[in-house]
């Protein structure tokens, strides 16, 4: 059963709502192509905000192990697409997760995990990296978290200044990773180095 299906009385009202705004940009969401672009537009819309219904406690999901390890984990490269909130344009790039142990480790699947539940909701990419920190904060207590998120956003690309080689990168920095110049200095070079340092 559909989620179209599954609702009261059979009706999507997001579906209807797209129907309308077909009509208002001056389509006939009766023709042949755009019959189903209302339920189409509806579920793509519904998945691309899934964040809302995911918690942090659902991505990590108790993969949390008691372990000594004290040096920085970083999770490099992490694909991200999300939904800028002023323009419902997408933005995607990659964010960089660190953080610096205090008895506990997560495993290393969770943090791309814990980035898909901020990015898939509406956002702005400030918001975004700070609720990224927040969370692996919230989930490990760890000595310090390192976010850098560098993404493209349409919005700027397809509409307004139409800059296509614009790159908007933001960070959030806690603990040790604020406290400690060392510490963000080795985060900020494993972060902008294009392979492994040996």
């Amino acid at each position: 059963m559909s989620e179209r299906d599954d609702r009261e009385g059979g009706a999507d009202p997001l579906e209807a709502l797209i129907r309308e705004q077909l009509r208002e940009l001056g389509e006939d969401p009766e023709r042949d192509g755009l019959q189903r672009t209302p339920e189409r537009v509806a579920s793509s819309l519904r998945w691309l905000t899934r964040g809302y219904e995911m918690s942090v406690t659902d991505a990590v999901n108790g993969a949390i192990f008691q372990d000594e390890h004290d040096s920085m984990v970083l999770v490099k490269d992490i694909e991200l697409y999300s939904l800028c909130e002023h323009h419902m344009l997408p933005f995607f790039g990659k964010a960089h997760v660190a953080y610096i142990p205090d008895g506990r480790i997560v495993g290393l699947s969770k943090i791309p995990r814990l980035v898909e539940v901020f990015a898939r909701r509406l956002q702005v990419q400030e918001r975004l990296t700070e609720q990224i920190a927040g969370a692996v904060e919230e989930a490990l207590a760890p000595r310090g978290v390192g976010v850098i998120v560098e993404a493209y956003h349409l919005c700027m690309m397809m509409r307004g200044v139409e800059k296509q080689n614009s790159k908007t990168i933001t960070s959030a920095v806690r603990g040790n990773f604020r406290s400690d110049p060392r510490t963000r200095e080795e985060f900020l070079r494993l972060v902008l180095s294009p392979q492994f340092i040996s």
